[in-house]
């Protein structure tokens, strides 16, 4: 419940400063975390990005104040924060689908972002399936990929990440040399001023490797969720779950270190494939 009332103040924090600069670091700040966990927390439970969130209520604020008011485009750009009436009346017609000069006229159809809340889903679903195990050091094989997380970069990139791995043999090697079919999407070596962090795809291996990177997943004490179902979309259902339901109700927090996904044989697209998401936990 502390961390869903932290995230409803940062909401407020950034609806009373729709006028002013918002900086990443003073949200961070108001939710205890640090750049990249609250950027992450965000998009998980909202599907937006930090950035994309504030854009789209800036331009419904633009929208209604150029409707309802005889204030100038160029005003009305410049106190949301554009720097020219043309970068506006680009974001603005990306979201709205007609120019800023449009509005006023009779029958413009405008797009209305609402204000997030956030609370404990209470939608009668299935109790979540995980349990707590707690490991020593692993060894892992693959390759990395570094990547910010300034504007949801992170989002893309790993997309097209796993695309090329699977699609130039890659994966098939890096499974063919660890001895296993597992594969493993982990998120680690986090940099936090720098909000940026190594993507690694690869498989548990006891030693290391002549071919690929290596790399040591520390001891710790993990959450592990299992998600049955299609991927991507059954997975994300689980992360959405695991910090809109399952921290808020525990007495658990992110442990802040390598995280991970893992990916058994089989056809992904199933519907009763199964995967798993490791989180490093701790005590609050």
């Amino acid at each position: 419940m502390e961390m869903l009332q932290r995230m409803n103040d940062c909401i407020e924090y950034i609806e009373d400063n729709l006028h002013e600069k918002i900086e990443l670091d003073e949200l961070a700040h108001i939710t205890l975390s640090s750049k990249f966990h609250f950027q992450r927390m965000f998009h998980i439970v909202t599907g937006f990005t930090v950035a994309d969130y504030i854009r789209r209520r800036r331009l419904t604020l633009a929208a209604q104040e150029l409707t309802d008011t005889g204030s100038k485009v160029i005003d009305v750009a410049f106190q949301y924060g554009y720097e020219t009436p043309e970068a506006f009346s680009k974001a603005f017609r990306k979201v709205h689908g007609v120019s800023p000069s449009a509005v006023r006229e009779s029958g413009a159809s405008l797009k209305a972002f609402p204000r997030i809340s956030f609370q404990i889903q209470l939608k009668g679903e299935k109790e979540m399936d995980y349990k707590i195990v707690k490991r020593e050091s692993f060894n892992v094989i693959g390759k990395g990929l570094r990547m910010k997380t300034t504007d949801g970069e992170n989002h893309q990139e790993i997309p097209k990440f796993w695309s090329e791995v699977n699609h130039n043999g890659t994966s098939k090697a890096i499974c063919s040399e660890a001895g296993t079919g597992e594969m493993l999407g982990i998120c680690m070596e986090f940099n936090h001023p720098a909000e940026e962090f190594t993507y690694f795809i690869g498989a548990e291996s006891e030693g290391a490797s002549d071919t690929f990177e290596s790399k040591e997943i520390p001891a710790a004490t993990w959450a592990v969720f299992t998600s049955v179902g299609p991927m991507p979309h059954a997975i994300q259902h689980v992360w959405e779950r695991i910090y809109s339901e399952w921290f808020p109700s525990t007495g658990y927090e992110h442990a802040g270190g390598p995280e991970f996904e893992l990916y058994p044989t089989g056809n992904v697209e199933d519907e009763d494939y199964r995967s798993e998401v490791w989180i490093p936990i701790k005590k609050k």
